[in-house]
Order: C-alpha cells, then structure tokens, then sequence
C-alpha cells in the first residue's frame, strides 16, 4: 500500500451554537472529499436530537449534554452518525445523531479522510433504509 491509499486526518474544532452534524458533512466536503469517517468525538451539546433504536420518530432535548463518544460514516450523499451522552445527573443515553444536535461549548472531533474510497448511501431492500455502499475510486 503506498501512502497516498493511507487515509489522512482532519481534526475539528466546533465552536458554540454549530450544528454538529451539518458542520462535520460541511468540512468533509470542504476538503473535497467525499468519503469519511467519525473516528472520536467529545465535547457538549445543548440541543440533542436523537433517533433512538427502531423509533420513526426523534428525540429532541434541551439542556447540558456531554458527548461521551461519537462515531460514523460521512458519504457524499448523507452521513451515518451514532452519539452517546449523559446529562447533568450522568444518566446515559444515545442513538443516531440529528441534525439538530447544537454544540454547547465545543465539540472536539477527529476524523479520518478516505479519498481512495466513494462513499454513497443506497437503499437496501434487506433493511428498508439506506445503507453505505463503498467503491474504490
């Protein structure tokens, strides 16, 4: 494998008030890339919205969040992204991340570029959702 197939990383740093899922979509495909993956997330939301397991509908919170982990596929159609938190008791909670999550204070992320790989979003008939497809370029 030569260097140029390894994946490269791009470290973020949202600010007060971002849209964490819109701002991380907005900078993948800021540098051109349109394959991606979360590889850590931390920092604090004020707005959460969660869609929980096998739920239609979302789950929207206001208050203090901490993002315990973040992690998820960015494609050049959509992104798949799974969220943990805990609130000011330290009661957990998680699910896939909205685009409605605000970021408190910071969300710190880290994530790795692919761009030997073309991420898309198809829908799978197994599953009744759209599910990653992944080419080589």
């Amino acid at each position: 494998m030569s260097a140029a197939e390894f994946p490269s990383v791009l470290p973020l740093r949202l600010r007060p008030g971002d849209a964490l899922r819109p701002a991380i979509e907005a900078a993948v495909r800021a540098v051109g890339c349109s394959a991606a993956f979360v590889v850590s997330g931390i920092g604090s939301l004020s707005r959460v919205e969660l869609r929980l397991a096998g739920a239609e509908r979302t789950l929207q919170l206001d208050g203090e969040y901490e993002i315990l982990t973040l992690a998820g596929s960015i494609a050049a159609n959509g992104s798949h992204l799974h969220i943990s938190l805990s609130d000011t008791e330290g009661v957990v909670l998680g699910g896939h991340a909205g685009p409605g999550c605000i970021v408190r204070t910071t969300a710190e992320i880290l994530l790795a570029l692919l761009p030997q790989w073309q991420l898309s979003r198809e829908p799978d008939e197994a599953t009744g959702y759209a599910e990653l497809k992944i080419e080589r370029r």
